[in-house]
Parts: C-alpha cells; structure tokens; sequence
C-alpha cells in the first residue's frame, strides 16, 4: 500500500449482491466513488485522503464482482439496477440518507444511472472520463457490432464468456500492465499504429498493447495490488457488466433520452478515446446534464484521469463538492 491509504478503514456491508466493500477516509459529507473497469476501489487512493482532508467522508467501493465484494455468478445479476441498489443499499449501511456519487469509466455509467434512478439518494454527481449520454438508440450489442469493419471492437470482444478470459488470465499482471498502458497519454500507441481498442480477426488485445513499460502513474507496487485482486478473482466477475449491456437497454427503457438534473461535474482527458468519440455527448450537456456546475477536459490526459492527474483531479472535485454546500 502507498502511504496515502495508511489511515483507509476498510469493511463490508451487505447490499443485494450479497456484501460489498469499501475504503472509507475522512468525516463531513458523504462522498461515494465507483470505479471502473479493470480496477477496484484503489484507483481512488489518491482521492481518499485528498476529500478527507478537506472535511468530507470519501468512500470507494469495490463494484459488485471486482475485489472482496460479492460475485454473483449470473451476467444478468451485473445489470445496472442491481449496481444501482448495492449503491443504495451502501449509503443506507453507512447510516446516512444522501451522498455525492463520482464515478470513473464503468463508474461514471453506474454513477450516472444511480442519480437518475435514484435521486432522492444521489444529490450531485460527477463523471470522470465517460460522458453521460442517456438511454436511446440501437440495442448495444448491435451497435458495437456494426464497428471497426474487418476488426472486432473491444466490447464486443467481451461478450463470449471465457473468450477474453483466456487472454487474460494466465498472465493477469502482464495483461493488467498492458492494459493500461495503451490507454495512458505518457504510453499509448501513437496515431499511426495499430488501435488498441480493436481486436484482428483470430487476434488478441494483448498483441495491440505498448512496449513502452509502465505509465507514470502506475508503480510496480500499484500493479501488484490491482493484480493480486484479479489473480484471486479471476476477470469474469468484472467483465460481466459488459455481458449486461442489453439488459441495461432492456431494462432503463422509461428512461431514454432522459436528463440529468442534479448538479455535477464532468472531467475528461484531452487523450482519451472515451471523451473524443463521445464529443457529442458534452456538446449536448446543456440539454443532457442541465445541472451540470463545471466541466474541464485536461490536455495531455489519456484514460485513468484520476491516476495521472491526481493532483488536479482532487482540486478539481473539492472545488466543485465546496460549491454544492454541504
């Protein structure tokens, strides 16, 4: 551990995944954070004390199937209701009524529907690297299909169970390391070569990754700690919430095309493909994300924002938390 997360009380609560758990720093306000995908709740470790310092009680969770919470065995229990209730239901364990949720990729999209479906718990949100863009349009599955023309775009790569699985896990730390890697601004492939979020026909992910070592932010000893988690866990559990997509579609029906009214905040990389092939969806934030208080794009900045930029990333959300008013 870093000695950021020295004075981190870990515990579990139940939710209806079973049990989740979570890092918790700091007294004040509620302020819940949800990771995304391949993480855990240490991509927040920078947050943590940051928030708690300055006067809020920061918690990050393990997402149902990541880490020590529960991991339901059906793709269908990875649905984002159910991610939406072990929210709650986390909330609620920590004897409080409200918080502010912020989420990071995956997080942003579970973040996002938490506030939506559930506003009289979730009084601001902030999203981090995913833009919110409601409900509407094809069925995904469908979508993901119909791109990257003779190549297979990553999510649909994830769908088969145990496909991508047998890519990752017999080497789950040189997986994790190339992972994010190709998605970091200091390591990613420049623009000329191979894409790493498609996949050649027969091919692996693994065979687009960077040479280049570890990103900046990412210490040996980081990795080691994300990757002793999934080495436990096996990837299913995490890879899941892709395997839910359609239902999500299926299931958030009432809410397409739906705003988000509470305040928040959006943060993206300059250099992420998350922010860029989603510039759309932050040119619709005045219809889209009509609460929406501040909104930074940071230059220079790949994928796991709040990792390579966390300085800036914590000053950034404690000013826009300090503007809500308690």
């Amino acid at each position: 551990m870093t000695p950021t997360t020295t004075d981190v009380t870990h515990r579990l609560v139940p939710s209806p995944a079973g049990r989740i758990h979570l890092a918790e720093q700091g007294s004040g306000p509620l302020v819940l954070f949800v990771h995304g995908f391949p993480e855990s709740w240490y991509s927040w470790r920078h947050q943590l004390p940051a928030l708690a310092a300055a006067g809020y009680r920061a918690v990050a969770i393990d997402v149902r199937g990541y880490g020590r919470s529960s991991r339901p065995g059906d793709a269908a229990a990875y649905r984002m209701r159910e991610l939406v209730a072990d929210n709650v239901a986390v909330v609620y364990s920590l004897g409080e009524e409200s918080a502010v949720v912020v989420g990071h990729d995956w997080g942003s999209a579970i973040a996002a529907n938490s506030a939506l479906i559930r506003p009289d718990v979730f009084r601001a949100v902030g999203l981090l690297s995913v833009p919110y863009a409601p409900r509407g349009g094809p069925r995904p599955s469908e979508l993901f299909a119909s791109m990257g023309g003779d190549e297979e775009f990553y999510v649909s790569y994830f769908q088969e169970p145990g496909r991508v699985e047998a890519e990752i896990e017999p080497d789950v730390r040189g997986w994790l390391a190339g992972f994010y890697a190709a998605f970091s601004a200091d390591t990613m492939p420049a623009p000329e070569e191979p894409e790493p979020h498609f996949v050649a026909g027969g091919g692996t992910l693994r065979e687009r990754f960077p040479k280049a070592g570890l990103p900046g932010w990412l210490s040996e000893d980081d990795l080691d700690v994300y990757a002793a988690e999934f080495e436990r866990t096996g990837m299913t559990g995490a890879l899941n919430r892709y395997r839910a997509m359609d239902r999500d579609w299926e299931d958030l029906a009432d809410f397409d095309g739906a705003p988000l009214t509470q305040p928040s905040l959006f943060i993206g990389g300059a250099l992420d493909a998350s922010t860029t092939w989603l510039a759309d969806a932050i040119k619709a934030y005045p219809t889209t994300l009509p609460g929406l208080m501040s909104s930074h794009v940071l230059d220079g900045c790949g994928h796991w924002i709040q990792q390579e930029r966390r300085d800036e990333v914590s000053r950034l959300l404690i000013n826009w938390l300090d503007s809500l008013g308690g």
